[in-house]
């Protein structure tokens, strides 16, 4: 009898460890899957996500943007330190990977208003005559693209260094990260915002200070930048950042395996969570300093071949930001209380904005999200901030509050002109383009439009509710050009009720496929709208300025709806899951803003239930 208890205490043991084991890995538990055929993945929104455009690409005009005009922009990465958000990315002039390369820097006091992109790390003239194994190419007139996985680090003597890696490619299809470029280059960002010199901090094989432009960093006579950077590379978390640039068999790196993107975050017992391309992930219980033979596949997670970010939060929690599709859109978010098993799916931005410049590898939506990662800093307001890119194309960050929730328990009852600034936008979601801003401006909610490619929107959420009246104020600047959609939304991004100020002067409402003008509008004058919708009966009536202007059937069903969104521009439904990966053309004039600015004001909104 002793020998079957001790067997079976033996067993139990046994699938108590195996049990512990299989459950010990980052791992999606929630049922929400997304709906590729929207941009916005029929996923709800978090509430109070600010995305704010950083860079906006300009061939034709290279003083609106960077002053060289490359439409190429990617691969962002963030850091908050003395103060300033900075945004590193690499920028190429037509297409992924077709030289010349350089990398931007742009920083912020308050992650709305950026810096015109500065050069960090220019372009690099490859020596006549440099071949690269596995080629036959011999290089002739060839500058350097710039390919890095780590943007930035901070020491513990809070020295600030920003990074880039100089890789060779000899054309569209060559892979500037397969080991053979030149290696990695370091300078320091400075407290008054000066740039130090230009160093290298680790060179691939075949290079050394005898055949490239810039020192080794230990030459610098500055002890405290050749400390920080010695602190750099003994730190194994940091340096498997640079795993896909560097030689295969570099000792620097610990798991050497190509695994693409790599981000981490620690678990309140210690240990790392690795994440990488794919949703690939591994656990290592010694700081980075080794890790299992392979990393396996997160279950639950749906990610292709674009980034995968993860952090702790500044509340104590976990979130996951990346595109859960085989497409590079939604942008969305997943959190968790442990760290590994993640139980929801929100939406960061569905937004997909048109591709102005075709080129080489550049995919549509946002994508190649990157947050702070620890170490970097810790943004004042406490909250979760990322960047990316648009498109491959311009550069893009947004704000998410903590903690992170995708509804609001009260009615709205808010009036600008008594909400101090800093408040005013607290639960608002806006998406706000450099030519198309959101701000709130002299007591009211302002939305400016000069961009004939992209669009200012702003949402609100309130309680979920199957009748409700909304009440708000708008004022048109102009009444013939400009365009404002306003939407009665569900928690799915389905609209219900359609109201637009039109081109032409008309108020109008979406009636199935046609429209209802039910009134003209000025130019300056203001409008207090109050739209009553019964989402049951689907019935809705609009009255303006006191006066009932039109009663309608919803062009659409819902069970309730919860959202109202104001929006300087029609819905977008391209791309979609069938459209081509690759554009190969321009848009015309796709440098070229409209010749008058949109302006709109909403003073107020109010919601109820009836």
């Amino acid at each position: 009898m002793k020998i079957f208890k001790a067997l079976g205490l033996t067993l139990s043991f046994v699938l108590a460890l195996l049990t512990s084991q299989a459950q010990d890995t980052v791992r999606y538990i929630g049922k929400t899957l997304v709906n590729a055929d929207y941009h916005h993945g029929q996923l709800t929104p978090v509430v109070g996500v600010h995305s704010i455009q950083t860079f906006r690409a300009n061939r034709e005009h290279p003083e609106l943007a960077e002053n060289f005009g490359w439409t190429y922009n990617h691969a962002p990465m963030l850091a908050y330190w003395n103060n300033k958000f900075y945004v590193e990315y690499l920028s190429d002039k037509v297409g992924e990977s077709i030289p010349p390369g350089q990398t931007l820097l742009q920083s912020s006091s308050d992650g709305y208003k950026w810096s015109k992109p500065d050069v960090i790390f220019p372009i690099y003239r490859i020596p006549d005559g440099t071949t690269k194994e596995g080629r036959t190419d011999v290089s002739k007139d060839l500058d350097a693209v710039m390919h890095q996985r780590m943007g930035f680090f901070v020491s513990t003597k809070n020295v600030f260094l920003v990074l880039g890696f100089y890789a060779i490619s000899f054309g569209a299809k060559d892979d500037p990260n397969d080991g053979h470029g030149i290696g990695r280059a370091v300078r320091e960002i400075q407290e008054d915002g000066k740039y130090g010199p230009i160093y290298f901090i680790h060179y691939n094989p075949g290079y050394s200070e005898k055949n490239t432009k810039y020192p080794y960093f230990e030459k610098s006579k500055n002890k405290a930048f050749v400390a920080a950077c010695k602190e750099l590379l003994v730190n194994k978390l940091m340096t498997q950042q640079w795993n896909e640039e560097a030689d295969r068999k570099d000792p620097l790196i610990t798991l050497q395996k190509q695994y693409k993107a790599f981000s981490y975050y620690h678990l309140s017992d210690g240990r790392v969570v690795g994440l990488w391309k794919n949703a690939l992930t591994a656990i290592s219980s010694n700081n980075g300093k080794s890790w299992p033979e392979n990393a396996s596949r997160a279950p639950g997670f749906v990610n292709s071949n674009a980034k995968i970010w993860g952090q702790r939060t500044a509340d104590g929690s976990y979130a996951t930001v990346y595109n859960p599709s085989e497409y590079r859109w939604p942008l969305a978010i997943s959190t968790s209380k442990n760290g590994l098993d993640y139980t929801n799916l929100l939406l960061v931005t569905g937004e997909i904005s048109p591709m102005r410049y075709g080129g080489n590898y550049k995919s549509y939506g946002p994508q190649y999200v990157r947050g702070i990662i620890e170490g970097n800093g810790k943004p004042a307001d406490g909250k979760l901030w990322v960047t990316y890119s648009m498109n491959k194309e311009d550069i893009w960050v947004s704000s998410v509050p903590l903690p992170i929730t995708d509804r609001v328990d009260e009615q709205v009852n808010e009036d600008f002109s008594k909400l101090p600034g800093n408040k005013a936008l607290e639960k608002w979601n806006i998406y706000s383009p450099l030519w198309a801003p959101v701000k709130v401006e002299n007591g009211a909610l302002v939305l400016k439009d000069k961009d004939p490619f992209d669009y200012a929107k702003v949402e609100r959420a309130f309680p979920a509710s199957a009748k409700i009246i909304t009440s708000f104020a708008v004022t048109p600047k102009q009444n013939d050009f400009g365009l404002l959609e306003i939407e009665l939304q569900d928690a799915k991004g389905l609209a219900t009720v359609r109201l637009t100020f039109d081109t032409v002067g008309v108020l109008s409402a979406k009636a199935g496929a046609r429209y209802k003008n039910f009134m003209k509008y000025e130019a300056g004058k203001n409008y207090d709208i109050k739209l009553k919708l019964d989402a049951h009966t689907r019935f809705y009536t609009v009255t303006v300025n006191g006066k009932d202007v039109l009663t309608s059937l919803a062009f659409q069903p819902v069970a309730e709806v919860s959202r109202i969104i104001f929006r300087t521009g029609s819905v977008r439904r391209f791309p979609d899951v069938d459209t081509p990966a690759d554009q190969t053309y321009d848009l015309k004039n796709a440098g070229e803003s409209e010749k008058n600015e949109a302006v709109y004001l909403i003073k107020y909104l109010k919601t109820e239930g009836f």
